[in-house]
């Protein structure tokens, strides 16, 4: 298996610095395809206040002291289904609008759910997890819709992974597109996301080819998705998400969990001081040229409008006709209206 140069500056890092054991709990995951062990925490049981969906039992590697290079890669270890990485969007998303041009984010499958093989945790079956996401997505204030776990429950999360992976391969632009779209199908429109006919509808949606990503799927990108699973066991990973912020000399800063966006922007100037934060248009066409779907607490966010106000700037975007709206039980998400071809 040939390893990247950033799995090598990874190990490498791991091999010299001392271990430490975070004391954060929270969407636990597998770092491996057998079936899972006996734990006290559920991997699907995400603690919000910790911002976390956590495996227990693994250490990280504590950070070193270096000179900041001039550019960031953040190593990010999330999961499809994970709620918690849900919670984090629109934190991830002001940090690219502010800092894209000094970061380098690259996605990392973690394997939160290989199967249900398990009991523990007050989880036993898919059912049991529907009243969690209710109030998770209230936490948040992200729409989930829990009911999926009620009316067609995924077996896995895997196959959305190894799916992601394998669109890594095509274009890694359309590839975070993608995983956007399968998390939207999952939490708001309630589809298992880990049926084929799922998978391909979001890959159809952020432009991939369709029949190259099934073949990738059934070849390099289970491969990859294992590679994946490997680095996180070599680094500690225990849950989603963790962003690892290194720079080229192996400065580095973790994240661990679904954080304010302070401490994204504190992890970025630990490792880089002189990074600049850049101006961006917040208006709402400057937005959803942007991202194709926001819900209100992102346009809140990327806006700067307040968040009691979000809702009603959107819905008399809808009411003029620019925006479509998609309302959940939990919460609503907004998109540009495609203007019909002539």
């Amino acid at each position: 298996m040939n390893c990247s140069f950033t799995q090598l500056l990874f190990v490498k890092i791991v091999l010299l610095l001392p271990l430490l054991t975070w004391s954060a709990s929270a969407c636990q995951g597998q770092h491996s395809t057998k079936k899972m062990e006996t734990t006290t925490q559920n991997p699907l049981l995400c603690d919000p206040e910790s911002g976390v969906c956590e495996m227990p039992g693994a250490t990280a590697a504590a950070p070193a002291t270096a000179p900041a290079a001039q550019h960031i890669k953040i190593i990010y270890y999330t999961d499809p289904i994970c709620s918690s990485c849900w919670g984090i969007e629109p934190q991830l998303r002001k940090l690219k609008l502010e800092y894209g041009h000094a970061i380098d984010l690259d996605y990392r499958m973690g394997g939160l759910l290989p199967d249900w093989s398990y009991n523990s945790g007050g989880i036993s079956k898919p059912s049991d997890v529907a009243h969690h996401w209710d109030e998770v997505s209230a936490f948040y204030d992200m729409p989930i819709d829990g009911d999926v776990w009620l009316e067609d429950p995924l077996a896995s999360s895997y196959p959305p992974s190894i799916a992601f992976k394998a669109a890594q391969l095509q274009d890694r632009t359309k590839a975070i597109l993608f995983l956007r779209e399968l998390r939207e199908l999952v939490f708001l429109h309630k589809k298992n996301i880990a049926k084929w006919e799922q998978i391909a509808k979001a890959a159809t949606t952020a432009g991939l080819d369709v029949a190259q990503l099934q073949s990738d799927v059934a070849g390099q990108g289970k491969m990859l998705f294992e590679q994946d699973l490997a680095l996180g066991r070599q680094l500690g990973v225990r849950g989603f998400p963790t962003l690892y912020f290194v720079d080229a000399s192996g400065v580095r800063e973790v994240v661990y969990g679904s954080k304010p966006y302070a401490a994204l922007e504190a992890a970025v100037m630990k490792v880089h001081p002189l990074a600049t934060k850049r101006a961006y248009a917040k208006t709402w066409e400057a937005l959803f040229a942007t991202y194709a779907s926001l819900t209100a607490k992102e346009f809140s966010d990327l806006s700067g409008t307040p968040r009691a106000d979000s809702e009603q700037v959107l819905d008399q975007l809808v009411a003029n006709g620019v925006l479509d709206k998609r309302t959940t039980k939990n919460g609503a998400l907004w998109k540009r209206r495609q203007t019909p071809a002539r």
